[in-house]
This record gives structure tokens, sequence and C-alpha cells, in this order.
């Protein structure tokens, strides 16, 4: 893809929806962090089933201690690896209570000191809670950016190197957004919809497939 094309691609893409966010429900930058912890290799659909069930009860650090790590598992035990999440997360809410007064960190280095919290969570809590231009490469970012042509790379951090450098900086913020919910809904895996995509016209992928 030319800039030009990507310019384009964007644009049409904000047009359709102005404010794209994540699909994680959250009220607070702590309840981000464990909300995008928790949704490694689970569906943000069952993230959320678990925390409506969970923030009521324990939404700051001080109340995920609380519940410990046996009883932190008793309401994420729905998702998968969940023995380890719990883990995680309270010893995330100990050294948010030792080192940063319980509050999330808005630096990456600390964010990624944290168990369980690797670049593309922090990138997810830098884009979503600060307002950061990062891009939280996941699958479906990794094939939207190879098979459009947009950023090829071999690696997620190629690929998200790729990204910065190529998308034009007035879409940076929202961009992570919009290319998830567009790899999620319209440029699928197997079988993407590229007779209903719109914009289609600016993607180099040639393999395009028809209507149903």
């Amino acid at each position: 893809m030319t800039r030009d094309q990507i310019r384009a691609f964007f644009a049409t893409l904000k047009a359709a929806n102005p404010a794209p966010t994540t699909e994680l429900e959250y009220t607070s930058v702590f309840e981000l962090l464990v909300a995008v912890l928790l949704s490694a290799q689970a569906t943000d659909v069952s993230v959320n089933k678990v925390t409506r069930r969970l923030f009521p009860v324990a939404n700051t650090p001080q109340k995920m201690m609380a519940l410990g790590q046996e009883g932190l598992e008793r309401y994420i035990k729905s998702i998968g690896l969940y023995h380890s999440k719990a883990r995680h997360l309270v010893q995330t809410c100990e050294l948010l209570m030792k080192h940063h007064q319980g509050r999330v960190p808005r630096d990456r280095a600390a964010l990624e000191a944290l168990p369980g919290v690797g670049r593309k969570t922090a990138n997810v809590v830098l884009n979503c809670a600060f307002g950061e231009p990062t891009m939280a490469v996941d699958t479906h970012i990794f094939r939207l950016a190879n098979r459009t042509g947009m950023a090829p790379g071999k690696t997620p951090l190629e690929v998200e190197r790729n990204l910065l450098r190529r998308i034009p900086p007035e879409y940076l913020v929202d961009a992570h957004h919009w290319l998830i919910l567009h790899g999620r809904y319209v440029c699928l895996a197997r079988t993407p919809k590229c007779w209903q995509c719109s914009v289609a016209r600016y993607c180099d992928f040639r393999d395009k497939t028809p209507g149903p």
C-alpha cells in the first residue's frame, strides 16, 4: 500500500467510526489493566462476563489483594489460564501498592515490569488509558498489516514499528482500535469479507473473496 492509500484507508474507517474504543469494559485505568491481563488467549466477550462480577467486588489493588489468589480464581475460572492470571494479578497489585501508590504507571518500562504484562498489554494501557500513539499488535492486526500490504513484517514487533512509521500521525492514536475491529469483523482470518469491505479498494490483497 502506498502512503496515499493508507491515508484513504484510515479516513474511510474514521468516517464510519469517528471515536473507536476497546470492547473491553472498564471504568478506571486499573480495571483496564486487569481486563487486558485477563484477555490473553481469551475473547473480550468472555472477559467482560468475568469482570462484570469481579469489579463490583475488587476494583482496586487493595481489594484484589484482599481476595487473594484463590478468591480471585473463583471469579475468573471460566477463562483460560486462570491460575497463572490470578497469580500475576495478585503480584501486580502488590507491586502497584509498593512502588506506585496503588496507581497504574504511565511508563512502558514500569508497566512491563509488572507480572504478566508484556509489550502488547503495555501498549493497550498506554493507548486506551493515556492516549499514547502506541500499536498493540495482536493476531488481528498482525494478519491485517501483512495481508493488506500496509506494514508487512515477520514478527509483531516488526509490524508494530512499520505501522507506527507508515500510519499518518493524525490517525495514529485511534488506528489500533480501527485495525482490531476491522480484523475482528471484516478482514477475517479464513474468509475475509472483501465484498462488504469499505476499504477493499485501497488494499493490496490480491485474492479478494467474492460475495456469498
